[in-house]
């Protein structure tokens, strides 16, 4: 994966969630009365406009990272007699607030659109049976087994492993005997309580499942290569189409999963590979190539393995809904991911959860690449996500952000006047200040990514 391709797909996102965004203001403003002075798709130097009806600019500017709206206000400007019926800060409280919360509004309401066409088109999901589980983890304690199928956690059907990661990242912290259903192979249903209060799945680990042991069922893949990347590292080295991997560094390998592990984490290192062709063994030796992974550099070899596809088929379903019914299944979707995202939020302010959940824009543009380069529908479930958490952080209480106004509104209904100039100007301050320490550890969080955690 290029890192074109992620500066593009995340250029792409964030303009698109940051227009729908102020789109929502825009369209509100408009209906409720209020004169709307400019629509800019981008910031910066207006690089196109376009006078439209009521006297409002279109415009698109050079930098296409969101947008704004400006609207009538006589706090901003001098505004003529005959229009300040029309002014922003002229308009009743409920108003006001109706604009404000647009923006968050249309954030959702894009994620109901974005899950409803995934819903639509369909998606192939494997279905949450176990593989390997860890020893001595909390996983092993609670009896859960290779092939193991969890239906259920805290009494939420699973149908898929974003289902069970949902109801993990949502009841998880601080419980320490979370119930989940499983099926065994034998087909018995059984319940089984882990215990997620006294591990640090839910930050410390970015990877929940891996942290309380468990590994999604994958199938056993013996390591022979069926294809090779060209000019990979592999390709350069040597290496062949229908050669069996014994050993790598001298290290026996006996399935496909401990070769993937071996190489992603010796990014950029020289690895040998010991190989068995025509009956013979061979040792080639190959620069692994270091690329961007989801927590930082992983090494590639770029070779692909054979393996029974209908074993894999076997564990696949399919998850497709018709029109209508799709319409039901992404509002779920969606208030279940903004609760879920509201949740670790809170938990985070009160150390349940680690602030290294918290993702800057260099991560972000790492899953925008990663979800464009799988194709439509995780790309739209990225969005989804991105634009429900962008609802979100807008509606907190934090002054420049559209909470804050809302924040100020309710405390001008409680004392019958708003607040005076000194205080709201004091207010914005404080709020940029969290922000820029937000946005500071988000860039912190992005580089340790990075960096990876040998530093």
């Amino acid at each position: 994966m290029s890192v074109l391709t992620n500066i593009i797909a995340f250029i792409v996102a964030l303009g698109l969630l940051v227009t729908v965004h102020e789109f929502g203001h825009f369209w509100v403003a408009r209906r409720l009365g209020v004169k709307v002075l400019r629509f800019s798709v981008g910031f910066g130097r207006v690089i196109w406009r376009r006078q439209g009806a009521d006297g409002t600019e279109y415009a698109l500017s050079a930098i296409p990272l969101g947008g704004y709206v400006k609207m009538l206000d006589e706090r901003e400007e001098d505004v003529p007699e005959h229009e300040r019926h029309r002014a922003f800060n002229r308009k009743p409280l409920w108003v006001r607030n109706a604009i404000l919360f647009a923006g968050p509004g249309f954030n959702f309401l894009f994620a109901v659109v974005a899950y409803w066409a995934m819903f639509v088109i369909g998606t192939t999901e494997l279905k949450p049976v176990l593989g390997d589980i860890a020893p001595e983890s909390a996983a092993a304690a609670a009896g859960l087994e290779r092939g193991d199928r969890i239906r259920a956690v805290a009494g939420e059907p699973t149908a898929t492993w974003d289902d069970v990661l949902m109801q993990l990242l949502s009841e998880g912290p601080g419980n320490r005997a979370l119930a989940l259903t499983v099926e065994t192979p034998e087909g018995r249903e059984q319940e089984r309580f882990l215990d997620v209060a006294s591990i640090g799945a839910f930050g410390e680990e970015p990877d929940v499942l891996g942290a309380l042991g468990i590994r999604p069922w994958r199938p056993e893949v013996e390591p022979v290569i069926a294809e090779l990347m060209p000019d990979g590292p592999a390709a350069r080295a040597g290496l062949a189409a229908g050669d069996e991997i014994i050993a790598v560094d001298d290290q026996p390998v006996g399935q496909w999963r401990a070769l993937v592990e071996y190489v992603r984490a010796r990014p950029g290192e020289e690895v040998a590979f010991t190989v068995r062709r025509d009956g013979g063994e061979r040792r080639l030796e190959a620069v692994l190539e270091s690329v961007a992974g989801p927590d930082g550099p992983i090494g590639r070899l770029g070779v692909s393995p054979r393996f029974d596809r209908s074993a894999l088929e076997g564990m696949q379903q399919t998850v497709q809904y018709g029109p209508l019914a799709a319409v039901a299944e992404a509002t779920g979707a969606t208030w279940e991911a903004g609760v879920v995202t509201l949740k670790m939020l809170v938990r985070m302010v009160t150390g349940e959860a680690s602030v290294k959940n918290l993702s800057g824009p260099i991560n972000i543009a790492q899953y925008a690449g990663q979800s464009a380069e799988l194709g439509v529908v995780p790309f739209l479930r990225f969005l989804a996500i991105v634009s429900i958490s962008l609802g979100i952080l807008n509606l907190l209480p934090v002054p420049v952000l559209d909470g804050g106004h809302l924040l100020f509104n309710g405390i001008e209904w409680v004392r019958g006047r708003p607040l005076s100039e000194a205080a709201q100007v004091a207010g914005q301050q404080i709020g940029l200040l969290l922000l820029g320490l937000l946005m500071a550890l988000a860039f912190y969080n992005d580089i340790a990514r990075l960096i990876g955690p040998s530093g």
